[in-house]
């Protein structure tokens, strides 16, 4: 009686607190679907349903992002789940094995995470979050109100606010007084770069797992205090397809258990009764897999979760109408209401199914610590000499995953991942151990195992992405467990501050081993200090370096920096040996010329029309957020009115860029080379630099077939899509042998490991090249490649530098930088940068 009571009062409490809160429409004080909404008025209406039903809703802002907007996570759930809300976060965290306890399903509400807007110019889900919200607070749907007796439901009601006012604010200030259906009104050709990607042209939605955008750290963060039962991710995709909800296509990670598969159905079919009764089409086990990791919907299932994607016909190209291929006009308000619909669908059967979604929560993480995702049962990096910096990175993304690491001693056997065969090892005391037994066993499998199964090669990213290779380490699969210290461990590399006064040394020396380096370099370059590089290896008061050391002597420096010189590098995280003679014991002296000084780069990267806007993004972001040393964005169309003396150093990232291809612009460009000048080109750019006879020769698809064979020529309509999979690689990865006698390849051991993503292959330089970095006859170490296209992509160049009068061609056949996780490429661009041509 007493509790019938208090729960009388709880729901006079709620009717009271929703007495005010108004509707989206009223709120804003437009319809929704009539206008696109604004990022800081989104904010604001949620603050508003904040405020008038705090019974039921608690609001926070998890971070900020690039440009400073907030990032919001609301919690909507009946009353009574609401004051006990930090224990169901707690008692969930308990039963993923990441809390403190076991956790209990009993009473226990599941978790539904609702994720809007990662693209930002697919705007509609922002607008469906409104919607959803307000429906779930309404006080007057019983159902609703039942339904959030047993579920927690999380919004984020925009994941990229950056990309969305970039799309929304542009498209705002072209619509006329009415919205324009026709396609080839100006309002649906979104300019470069669009607003599908962050501040820095991240796609958000291919970083979930490597989190090395702001955005993704502070969300992920938080995504690992709640580990939700459910998630799912709203997007929308060209305005001619139907709407695209569960079961996922092929191909799914095996990791993925039947029950994770299952459910996917048990969603999709409740989603179909409604498009049933709308006359609404859909589709289902088509285009978007469930493998790379990254993904909205991936990250999630390998982390315990049902993970979903929904895909809405829209996008920029959507507009506020469109007139699609069949003559239909799609506007804004049926795609809210689809989005709107599958939502609280998701909630529904979520909220019909708890109980079990909660018992096989429970089971999935008792499998995963007891071992049963992976046949491997250990996985070991192992630290060689100049290997501490990435150990360390490697360490920082293992913590924010929530994955535990250790170490340990002894000898073991496993498979190599460099010669992929099973090999003797010796564990040191600095060598990382990785568990496959425990909470995140599934994760742990799929970020580590040598080369994921396929189950079909029609994929909708790239297929390989184990973290030896990512990193660089020399690394082993074990199949037995290995006893470890399995205790917390700090991330960062141990510095050495030498003690006494720098202004009674006659140098120091720094190692060139990594991105701290670098990153050390360009702070001194910027601070005018004068720095020196060693060609060849040296020994000096009995230390070894090798080749690309740096070099700072005392004569020449301002005395009152050089006096702060310990506390700069203490401060990057670089070891500096003090040096009390240039005369060497091994090596040449520090006045030989092979000591060669190092000038600050002037540095231009090309950005706009005809560029990748991922590609300019990733090299950006390097600049800013790695080195933290200035580059000049020029862009593509101003190439002809540029005065290049300003830069010494120029960056095509991929693209295909206009100016290449006038004979006028690439005198320019050659003339600026040969007098000093240095090209840094990656992937698109360098084959359009293939096409200019400037040294650098691009390989020619193979014919179709035998031309005196005509059944060649017969193919069956349906099968279109496989036949190119023979000439074709969504990512791979290859064993690059390096030159690293070169200053591109300073700082490496003999071999890179490089990720392939397209058919372009290259002849070996000649005439004043360099190979510094070729494919012999190796096969993919993981990853699928076509057998026609296998053959091609051996015997070439992947990494290269052709001279060109008193300049040079700085060539990368793949992305050095790939979405910023590719730890292994970024010293070979800093090696460009800095060391190239000096």
């Amino acid at each position: 009686m007493r509790r019938t009571f208090f729960v009388f009062l709880a729901f006079l409490a709620t009717m009271a607190a929703h007495a005010q809160l108004q509707s989206p429409d009223a709120f804003l004080g437009y319809p929704l679907g009539s206008r696109y909404t604004p990022h800081h008025r989104i904010v604001s209406y949620f603050q508003h349903a904040a405020q008038q039903a705090p019974a039921q809703l608690r609001l926070t802002s998890y971070g900020v992002t690039n440009e400073g907007r907030p990032l919001l996570l609301a919690a909507i759930s009946s009353a009574e789940n609401i004051a006990r809300l930090d224990a169901i976060r707690d008692n969930n965290r308990n039963l993923s094995r990441s809390g403190t306890g076991s956790g209990t399903i009993a009473n226990a509400p599941v978790v539904v995470w609702l994720s809007y807007n990662v693209h930002g110019n697919e705007p509609s889900s922002s607008e469906a979050a409104m919607k959803t919200l307000y429906a779930l607070l309404s006080k007057g749907d019983a159902q609703t109100q039942q339904w959030l007796s047993n579920t927690v439901v999380l919004i984020d009601p925009c994941l990229n606010p950056d990309g969305r006012d970039r799309y929304v604010n542009w498209f705002n200030s072209v619509v006329g007084k009415d919205a324009n259906a026709l396609l080839a009104a100006r309002e649906h050709r979104e300019p470069w770069p669009g607003g599908r990607v962050n501040h820095y042209y991240f796609d958000l939605n291919r970083d979930w797992a490597w989190q090395t955008q702001k955005e993704s750290q502070q969300r992920l963060a938080v995504y690992q205090q709640w580990m939700p039962q459910v998630h799912v991710d709203f997007h929308e995709q060209g305005i001619n397809n139907p709407y695209y909800f569960a079961p996922a296509a092929e191909p799914y990670h095996e990791v993925i258990t039947p029950w994770q598969r299952r459910f996917q159905e048990t969603i999709g079919r409740n989603h179909a009764r409604y498009f049933d009764e709308n006359g609404w089409l859909y589709f289902t086990r088509e285009v978007f897999d469930l493998f790379y990791p990254a993904y909205g919907d991936t990250y999630p299932l390998y982390n315990g979760a049902i993970g979903m994607t929904y895909e809405q016909a829209g996008g920029p190209g959507g507009g506020l109408a469109a007139i699609t291929a069949t003559e239909d006009t799609l506007k804004l308000q049926d795609r809210i209401a689809h989005h709107f619909t599958t939502g609280m669908s998701t909630v529904e059967t979520a909220s019909k199914n708890a109980t079990e979604l909660m018992k096989n929560f429970q089971d999935y993480f008792t499998n995963a610590v007891n071992g049963n995702f992976s046949d491997y049962k250990s996985f070991v990096l192992r630290a060689r000499a100049g290997d501490e910096e990435r150990m360390a990175t490697l360490r920082q993304l293992l913590t924010r995953n929530g994955i535990v690491f250790g170490t340990s001693k002894g000898n073991g056997k496993g498979y190599n991942y460099a010669t992929g065969r099973e090999e003797n090892f010796t564990l040191a005391a600095e060598d990382l151990v990785v568990p496959a037994n425990q909470a995140k066993g599934a994760l742990v499998r799929v970020l580590f195992e040598p080369n994921p199964k396929l189950s079909d090669s029609v994929t909708y990213d790239i297929t390989a992405w184990s973290l030896p290779y990512v990193y660089g380490l020399e690394g082993y699969a074990v199949r037995s467990n290995i006893t470890a210290n399995y205790k917390p461990s700090t991330t960062a590399v141990p510095t050495e501050v030498p003690v006494g006064d720098p202004r009674s040394v006659y140098a120091y020396v720094a190692p060139w081993n990594g991105m701290r380096a670098a990153g050390f370099a360009a702070q001194l370059l910027q601070k005018g200090f004068r720095l020196r590089f060693a060609q060849r290896a040296f020994t000096v008061g009995g230390k070894n370096f090798e080749r690309g050391s740096l070099i700072l002597l005392r004569n020449g420096q301002d005395e009152t920096a050089w006096g702060g010189i310990l506390q700069t590098a203490a401060a990057a995280g670089v070891n500096l040996a003090p040096v009390s003679s240039g005369f060497v014991e091994r090596g040449l002296d520090f006045g030989s010329s092979s000591v060669r000084p190092l000038a600050a780069p002037r540095v231009a990267l090309i950005a706009g029309e005809g560029t990748n806007y991922n590609a300019v993004g990733e090299v950006w972001h390097y600049f800013e957020q790695e080195l933290d040393y200035p580059v000049t964005l020029v862009n593509s169309t101003d190439f002809g009115r540029t005065d290049w003396s300003q830069f010494n150093v120029l960056v095509l990232a991929d693209g295909d860029y206009r100016f290449l291809n006038e004979k006028t612009s690439t005198d320019v460009l050659r003339n600026w080379i040969s007098k000093g000048g240095k090209l840094i080109a990656l992937q698109g750019a360098l084959s359009q630099l293939a096409a200019l006879d400037w040294g650098l020769k691009a390989r020619k698809s193979e014919d179709g077939g035998d031309p005196r064979n005509n059944y060649g020529l017969l193919r069956r309509y349906e099968d279109r899509e496989r036949n190119e999979i023979p000439n074709f690689t969504p990512g791979s990865i290859y064993r690059v042998e390096l030159d690293n006698s070169h200053p591109l390849a300073f700082g490496y051991p003999g071999t890179y490991y490089t990720l392939r993503q397209d058919d372009r292959s290259y002849d070996f330089l000649a005439d004043g090249g360099w190979n510094v970095g070729v494919v012999k006859k190796e096969r993919p170490l993981a990853g699928f490649v076509g057998n026609r296209l296998q053959p091609r992509l051996q015997d070439a160049m992947i990494l290269g530098v052709q001279e060109m009068g008193n300049g040079e061609i700085v060539m990368f056949a793949d992305d050095v930088l790939f979405r910023a996780f590719w730890e292994n490429g970024k010293l070979l661009f800093a090696n460009a940068l800095f060391l190239v041509g000096q």
